[in-house]
């Protein structure tokens, strides 16, 4: 055994054991607070006393273990930690689990040990402390005689006493009435003064009455005379013996009560079980035959499929039945018929009342059995409760620590009381009484020790506090909800305001953007965030301009408490001030990069290898309000801008609904954008998207191309113009591949070149399409000619002869990106 497990083990085992007699001696003060009264002034010495009090402590056991488990547990760990023992031992390399692993053994040994307590001490104990209860309660109260009242308390005699002298024992005002034989008040005896003894076995009780007199009738009747007779004796002293019974402690010798539940071990149990089952296999077999031969079931043979031949089984027909002549023959087949159910009815309550004394035991045998088992895993569950719960809240001692630990215990001592009376009730099976109580603590067991072993909190006053906010703003939105408008156009906005909607939130209205003409046709098309409101009978509101005043006048009588943004116009001061709760926006970058119109788009055009999304509240700059929520999205390296705008518009749903949440909880925090600056960081802008930036510079290194057409696809994709003789091809792409290193050699060898310009198309007129950059090429592979579908370069090509003869005009990317060869 290594000095690290003797450490540990010395730190439990004095605790434990401490704490067991401390906890035994508190339950056995409330065992003696509970069976006082059958104690106290039967003059029973202090051997029996302390006799009794010691087998009433083995009963308890099957309390005070586990709670000593529990609290010797919690204190040892918490102990190592408020000494910062236990975070010397982790900064050694050394796990909890590893700390944990002796006291785990000496847990289960105690739980081994605690089996063979509940089966072979406590049945003992029981047994011990009936038949001392059963003894002491046939004592009776030792004789003291009050003044001033009649006193009944020994057999056949009644005795008054006007006064007592305290000091030498003298009563004066004495009166004895025998009532022994049945003689009623017949005989009594008056003496001015006496003195009362008692011997010392306690079975007689002497009386020495001074100057007093006899007085006794006959109190007979003959048939001839009915004259009572009178007798008068004075006297001057008399000794009167009055015998006495029980008023002695008297020990058994041998226990009487060794057929009770609690008095036996597994075998007994095992054996009664076995016992009283057969009889009450054998009454209920006998109960079966009776019904089936009662003189009710008149179609009894006719059902049994023993008596019954194969082929006239389930053959049950009969033209006569459930026919009558009339409503009276009805009548009175229907009362027939309720008479002999309510006295079936009858019979099975019977015969259940005299099978009650079999299920009942039989249900206190299997609870007896099964709570054998079940004080050795409370005790281990216990150790798996306590001794995570120090590691965490490191304090030892029996301050809050402890307490925690008892209200465990007191949930435990609850849970398996209702269980075991449920159980022996018979309202849930036996197993699942006595072990619901196991089954309530050992996921908060596990629970605790996984919080432990990887050292997370496990209560925090900041989530306590956003649980009371949350549960705060629920019920104040019961009552009052808080009057929320939206604002948004494209395809993006549409999912957040589903969100809100989904979640139960009160959007009282919609502004987008007035109707547009578009097309040939000059058809009129409808915002995608319109279609969605109308379809949800939300209203709506197009303003031409935001500070027009009948807008501002609609817009004010919603009674907005807050303004929700996303991908919306530039809001005026005027609009974004009116809301008491304020207006935020959902900006689809990690503000405070790409401020702008379009930050998807440059996010993929920069090549970058994150992005994610942004809450803040707006005010008079573009995009520059205070931050409240951020949350990162991962770009992979292939992904195009209509891929990340999938995945920002899925999480931004979520972060719009988490900020009006911890708006209405008031649990904002603000932090302004120069907090997000790192270093010497440079802040990328977001403008719109032209068409100078989507015409392809082919004279741009490879990379800075191919992130180009994937921030620019599926819309409004980049593009080029391929020219020849007098014809202009405007081809737009959306999906491409780079071409680098051996890869381009090979490409150039299949077109018979050794090296291309910039701009030049590679191709081999069936399989593949590629533009030469600055450093390599780019492979296109999925593309559109103008007033065509979108279409594989393979599909293309079957069209379009001899690609290598066509040039490309000079582009304008660079030009706005910046990025040059």
């Amino acid at each position: 055994m290594k000095k690290l497990d003797k450490f540990i083990l010395k730190s439990f085992i004095g605790p434990f054991i401490a704490i067991l007699r401390v906890v035994v001696f508190i339950l056995m003060m409330q065992f003696l607070w509970l069976y006082i009264d059958e104690l106290v002034g039967k003059g029973l010495s202090f051997k029996v006393i302390l006799e009794f009090l010691g087998w009433g402590s083995a009963t308890l056991l099957p309390l005070s273990l586990p709670l000593a488990t529990l609290l010797a547990s919690m204190m040892t760990l918490g102990t190592l930690g408020e000494n910062n023992e236990l975070l010397a031992i982790k900064a050694a390399g050394i796990s909890l689990t590893r700390v944990l692993t002796p006291l785990c053994i000496v847990s289960f040994a105690i739980s081994v040990g605690a089996f063979f307590i509940s089966n072979d001490l406590i049945p003992v104990a029981y047994n011990k402390i009936y038949t001392l209860r059963d003894d002491i309660g046939r004592t009776k109260e030792e004789i003291k005689i009050p003044t001033g009242s009649f006193y009944n308390g020994i057999d056949g005699y009644i005795l008054r006493v006007d006064e007592r002298d305290d000091k030498t024992g003298m009563m004066h005002g004495v009166m004895v009435y025998n009532h022994t034989g049945n003689k009623g008040n017949t005989s009594i005896t008056l003496a001015d003064s006496a003195l009362m003894k008692m011997s010392k076995d306690k079975d007689y009780l002497s009386f020495v009455l001074y100057n007093g007199s006899n007085y006794e009738e006959t109190n007979t009747k003959k048939y001839r005379d009915t004259t009572l007779q009178l007798q008068k004796i004075d006297f001057q002293k008399q000794e009167m013996i009055i015998p006495l019974k029980n008023y002695a402690f008297e020990k058994s010798d041998s226990v009487r009560y060794d057929d009770e539940v609690n008095s036996m071990n597994l075998k007994q149990l095992y054996h009664g079980q076995d016992s009283i089952g057969r009889l009450d296999s054998t009454a209920r077999a006998s109960n079966v035959v009776s019904i089936m031969n009662n003189r009710i079931l008149r179609y009894s043979n006719q059902l049994d499929t023993a008596q019954v031949k194969p082929e006239s089984r389930g053959n049950f027909e009969n033209e006569e039945l459930n026919q009558w002549k009339n409503l009276d023959q009805e009548i009175a087949a229907l009362e027939k018929a309720k008479s002999n159910a309510e006295e079936l009815q009858m019979t099975l309550m019977n015969y259940s009342r005299d099978r009650f004394h079999y299920t009942f035991t039989l249900r206190r045998i299997d609870i007896g059995i099964l709570k054998k088992f079940a004080l050795s895993i409370a005790c281990f569950i216990f150790f798996f409760i306590g001794a995570p719960l120090g590691a965490l809240i490191r304090k030892g001692g029996l301050g809050t620590p402890a307490i925690i630990s008892v209200l465990f215990f007191v949930l435990y001592w609850v849970v398996d009381i209702s269980g075991t009376k449920l159980a022996r009730d018979g309202a849930v099976d036996p197993f699942t009484g006595v072990f619901i109580s196991s089954y309530v603590l050992f996921p908060l067991g596990m629970f605790l020790s996984w919080k432990a072993i990887n050292d997370s909190s496990i209560f925090s006053m900041d989530s306590f506090k956003s649980g009371f906010r949350k549960i705060k703003t629920k019920v104040m939105g019961f009552f009052k909800k808080t009057r929320i408008v939206y604002m948004g156009t494209p395809e993006f906005a549409v999912a957040p305001l589903d969100e809100l909607i989904r979640n139960g939130f009160d959007v009282v209205g919609v502004v987008t953007v007035a109707d547009k003409a578009s097309g040939r046709g000059l058809k009129v098309n409808e915002s995608a965030v319109k279609k969605y409101a109308v379809e949800h009978g939300i209203p709506v509101l197009q303003p031409v301009s935001l500070k027009d005043p009948e807008f501002l006048d609609a817009l004010k009588a919603w009674k907005p408490d807050l303004f929700v943004v996303v991908a919306f116009r530039m809001l005026p001061k005027v609009v974004w001030e009116i809301p008491k709760l304020g207006t935020f926006n959902l900006h689809a970058a990690l503000l405070p990069q790409y401020r702008g119109a379009a930050p998807i788009n440059w996010a993929v055009i920069n090549g970058e290898k994150a992005t994610g999304v942004t809450t803040f509240m707006i005010d008079d700059g573009m995009d520059t309000g205070n931050i409240m929520m951020r949350e990162q999205c991962l770009i992979g390296p292939d992904e195009t801008v209509g891929e990340v705008h999938d995945k920002l518009m899925e999480m931004g749903s979520a972060l719009v609904v988490q900020t009006v949440e911890a708006i209405l909880e008031n649990n904002v925090e603000m932090r302004v954008q120069k907090s997000f600056i790192q270093g010497s960081e440079v802040l990328k802008p977001a403008p719109k998207i032209t068409r100078e930036l989507c015409h392809i510079d082919w004279n741009g290194r490879t990379k800075h191309i191919y992130n180009l057409i994937r921030g620019l696809s599926p819309y409004p994709a980049a593009f080029t113009e391929l020219v020849k003789d007098d014809k202009v091809q405007q081809l737009k792409i959306y999906k491409s591949t780079k071409v680098e290193g051996q890869q381009l050699k090979q490409m150039l060898a299949e077109c018979g070149k050794e090296s291309a310009m910039a701009g030049e198309i590679l191709s081999d007129g069936k399989n593949f399409l590629a533009f030469a950059t600055a450093d390599g090429a780019i492979n296109v592979t999925e593309l559109q000619v103008s007033g065509k579908k979108r279409m594989p370069v393979k599909d293309f090509l079957l069209g379009f002869r001899e690609p290598q003869t066509w040039a490309t005009t000079k582009g304008t990317s660079s030009n706005i990106t910046g990025h040059h060869a």
